[in-house]
């Protein structure tokens, strides 16, 4: 299974990126990362949509569903059957969201892999990883736009001026992790918990995901090399976007 993952996915990628770096005009680093970013994101376009549209539909049947999880709460067999049922009449599929999630987890973890190991080893590409056709840089120009070095780890006990730069993008991209989940959750429809309603286990998730996330992505962007908080900004960013784009879409259709 390694070995498939590092042919078929984590190869092509680290080629890519330094393919995409070698033939900028600048060779700056960062911009790399963020093209091979949205080249990423729009291959995985179909599947981030279908995500998106099956969360967007779940959460609309929630109310349907907690009604028949009500009116069924002392018969699991028979909420069984009327839960099926609903999905069929609504030509729907609790899990049909979880094949796209895991391709994009795949990606995600292949890309931290190359940033990861490129920032690790100084920037400084190695021979054993490029295609034939892929010409070696050597030394890749560790700077984003002259002020980031995308090698770094901030030392939170000896922050310099020199650091501000790579702070203020660990910042950046913590908020628009929180930007993100908060899109996901505007959709989400109120549990009202005076009703007798159970505590709806997707809505109580993405409300931890609001706050975890961002600290996720804060720890990251500290312990790791500031090339991975570009990277977790950049695709971030366009995942916002794509998503203000369906939902706009989804409100005229």
């Amino acid at each position: 299974m390694g070995l498939i993952f590092n042919q078929f996915i984590y190869q092509p990628l680290y080629n890519l990126l330094i393919f995409v770096y070698n033939i900028l005009p600048i060779k700056d680093f960062g911009i790399a990362i963020i093209l091979v970013t949205v080249v990423i994101k729009v291959l995985l376009i179909p599947l981030s949509k279908k995500q998106i549209e099956s969360q967007k539909k779940m959460q609309e049947m929630q109310p349907k569903i907690k009604e028949l999880q009500e009116k069924h709460k002392t018969n699991k067999e028979k909420q069984s059957q009327a839960l099926v049922e609903l999905y069929k009449q609504n030509k729907t599929n609790p899990f049909s969201g979880c094949l796209p999630m895991v391709v994009q987890l795949v990606f995600l973890i292949a890309i931290y892999r190359v940033l990861f190991n490129i920032s690790t080893a100084g920037l400084i590409v190695s021979d054993g990883d490029l295609y034939s056709f892929v010409s070696n840089p050597g030394q890749i120009n560790k700077m984003f736009l002259g002020i980031i070095d995308l090698a770094s780890t901030i030392n939170i006990q000896a922050i310099a001026l020199k650091n501000v730069p790579q702070i203020i993008l660990v910042l950046l991209a913590a908020g628009s992790q929180y930007i993100q989940t908060k899109m996901l959750m505007a959709n989400q429809p109120i549990i009202d918990s005076k009703k007798g309603n159970q505590p709806d286990f997707a809505q109580t998730m993405s409300k931890q995901m609001l706050f975890l996330g961002p600290l996720l992505t804060l720890f990251i962007g500290i312990k790791f090399p500031a090339g991975l908080s570009l990277y977790w900004l950049a695709s971030t960013v366009f995942m916002i976007a794509q998503q203000r784009y369906l939902i706009k879409n989804q409100k005229m259709e």
